[in-house]
């Protein structure tokens, strides 16, 4: 989940002890070798990894080495990775350029065997959602009442439209990557029930509302990605104890303030190691 205005002011933190990637993961397998195989990343910065160090793009991207698709790439041992996953990106950016950047479906060709897609929180706006929800006061009127009014939820209306999107894009996939298998990576556990105010600076109502339009996106992508025989790949679930009110060495997704480095709102470096071993898990 990301907007373009990611603010990785938070990289300007000192450098990340390599060993906090590997903190809360524990040991891996072996890889096992998928020679020959080329793997596409397509997605967002859920994906690409903003303030992650090293960085491998830039403005507008903010990719990181450490990102999701690179740990699965290692583990998987593929013999080629495409990533393209750009932060801000919405299904509009899988056929159309991103700020001068090339359209991410350009990277998928008739010899791709496996592609992973992680898209939905830009084009239905839940980062906007959740730092709208933002409470230092725990008594002032919860965001829960801007977004349910009249008993119509604004949001699960954006998240309903949103569906034939994500099913066109993956259709898109399969017309340009025929033989490949495709990974959709959902979005995590941002918030446990009833949030951790003031840790998280966000009330108990409103913790659960967001929560829950996460988890209804997570729904519908499950959904779209049955309906065209991909799989979907669910990281909320085992996120159970490692979300934004979990402590700076067990999180697997940064607060409002991070606690390392990494943008707010987004996976820090244990969560893509994390990640990484899961979608490795799927895809074997």
């Amino acid at each position: 989940m990301d907007r373009r205005a990611v603010r990785v002011g938070a990289v300007t933190v000192a450098a990340v002890l390599i060993s906090t990637v590997l903190g809360s993961t524990g040991a891996w397998a072996a890889p096992v070798p998928m020679a020959g195989e080329v793997y596409v990343a397509l997605g967002d910065s859920s994906a690409a990894g903003p303030g992650i160090l090293p960085q491998l793009t830039l403005d507008p991207c903010w990719r990181s080495a450490r990102n999701y698709p690179h740990v699965a790439a290692s583990l998987l041992g593929v013999s080629v990775l495409r990533d393209v996953t750009c932060s801000g990106a919405r299904t509009d950016h899988m056929t159309q350029s991103q700020s001068g950047v090339a359209p991410q479906f350009d990277a998928l060709t008739p010899d791709t065997m496996l592609v992973t897609l992680s898209i939905g929180g830009n084009d239905t706006g839940l980062i906007s959602l959740g730092e709208s929800c933002v409470r230092l006061n725990p008594f002032e009127r919860p965001c829960y009442y801007d977004n349910v009014v009249n008993g119509v939820d604004l949001v699960q209306q954006r998240i309903d439209a949103y569906a034939p999107k994500l099913a066109g894009a993956l259709a898109g996939i399969k017309e340009r990557a025929p033989q490949a298998r495709i990974f959709v990576v959902g979005y995590g556990l941002y918030l446990r029930r009833n949030g951790c105010w003031p840790t998280q600076p966000v009330v108990p109502i409103d913790a659960n509302y967001v929560q829950g339009k996460v988890d209804y996106l997570n729904q519908i992508t499950a959904r779209e990605a049955a309906a065209a025989g991909a799989t979907y790949v669910d990281i909320r679930t085992p996120g159970a104890g490692h979300d934004t009110c979990a402590s700076s060495s067990n999180r697997w997704l940064e607060g409002f303030i991070p606690g390392s480095v990494a943008a707010p709102l987004h996976p820090n470096a244990n969560g893509m190691q994390a990640f990484g071993q899961i979608v490795a898990a799927a895809a074997r």
